[in-house]
């Protein structure tokens, strides 16, 4: 048996993703969807005063397609709190208007493939905190995709033994710090929690980085032989005073 990557576990994560009911919207009094917004408001506001505590953290933009229109992605220590939050926002009055088109759930890790033992506790590392327990940024554009490692044949990633396994990840982590300060990454893992092993949640002031950083991975021999990929959603962020006109 092959030796197992280990793991540092950070946040529970969750994405939910909604398509809007337009034509049940757009029956409503300006006075009901007023009230309807504001609730909404109040609700994001609460997640953006425990981003500031560093206690959790949340996005939400606008997808652009037809795959969905809205992803809200929050993140806190423990998946009891992910179940509350999204019961309330389930008993929010906006989700009477919202049809769940997808979800996933997972946890933010670090794993052991480029980690060097200095012999102290990780979790006491201020570098490590910030990757495990991560201020998500309010960057102009989302891109979130979940993905797996490939099984099979000749091409089947947990049949390659550690020290191959970590020269191949070391090699496409390099491709990935030649975008550092254009995007964003965040890998959440999701082995046994969802139906693929990882996705991966990225940040950018421009979209355009995204196609030019999965692209250069593409020929990456991690992701040519050993990477299978679900559908990728892009879109906007969505702030709190921006909503009265989307909804509208």
């Amino acid at each position: 048996m092959n030796e197992a990557a280990q793991t540092l576990d950070g946040w529970y994560s969750l994405h939910l993703l909604y398509n809007v009911d337009w034509p049940s919207l757009r029956l409503l009094e300006e006075e009901e969807l007023n009230t309807l917004v504001s609730e909404l408001k109040g609700f994001l506001e609460r997640q953006e005063e425990v981003h500031q505590k560093n206690e959790g953290s949340y996005s939400f933009y606008n997808i652009t397609g037809q795959k969905a229109d809205l992803i809200l992605w929050m993140l806190r220590p423990t998946i009891d709190e992910l179940n509350t939050l999204e019961l309330e926002f389930n008993k929010l009055q906006i989700s009477d208007f919202l049809i769940p088109s997808y979800s996933y759930v997972s946890i933010v890790e670090l794993s052991n493939y480029l980690a060097k033992d200095s012999g102290e506790d990780p979790y006491q590392n201020e570098f490590v905190r910030k990757r495990l327990y991560p201020e998500v940024p309010k960057s102009k554009y989302i891109c979130f995709y979940p993905m797996d490692k490939r099984r099979q044949g000749d091409d089947n990633w947990y049949m390659l033994d550690m020290e191959k396994r970590r020269e191949l990840m070391r090699s496409h982590s390099m491709i990935g710090r030649s975008y550092a300060g254009k995007v964003r990454q965040f890998i959440t893992g999701s082995i046994g929690l969802d139906e693929y092993e990882w996705g991966v949640t990225l940040f950018s002031d421009d979209m355009l980085q995204f196609k030019k950083l999965i692209y250069e991975m593409r020929f990456d021999e991690v992701s040519a032989r050993y990477g299978d990929f679900g559908d990728f959603f892009v879109g906007v962020h969505l702030p709190t005073d921006s909503l009265s006109a989307f909804f509208r």
